[in-house]
């Protein structure tokens, strides 16, 4: 069974910085982070897939320019780092991973799925 397993979630204050990690137990070629916050859908906020130098990326407009999605395959792990937070960035975090090609923010192309990581930004 494939299990995805999230850390780095915390408190901070606006302006303030967090680097979420997900471990995966397989090789997947595309992955992403999405969030939830309270009575809101889960949004789709990075993706990466490989590609020339540190891969396919692609992020929502409301991270662009804050968020940075990386991996290292060595261990199958991902990561995001989160710059400048605001409190609109609290949210679950979750990461997730599926088979296939690109790097899509469509909540239904992934198949599997951590169990979430709170991130709160306090003002």
């Amino acid at each position: 069974q494939v299990q995805l397993v999230e850390s780095g979630g915390g408190s901070v204050q606006t302006g303030g910085s967090l680097r979420l990690s997900c471990a995966a137990s397989k090789y997947f070629a595309s992955m992403a982070w999405f969030r939830q916050a309270p009575g809101t859908k889960r949004e789709g906020i990075a993706s990466i897939y490989p590609g020339p130098g540190n891969g396919l990326t692609n992020y929502a407009d409301s991270v662009k320019g804050r968020f940075t999605i990386s991996r290292h395959d060595a261990n199958n792990t991902l990561f995001l780092q989160m710059n400048s937070l605001k409190p609109e960035d609290t949210a679950v975090y979750y990461c997730a991973a599926r088979l296939g090609y690109g790097t899509p923010l469509l909540e239904l192309t992934y198949t599997d799925w951590g169990q979430g990581t709170q991130v709160t930004v306090s003002s």
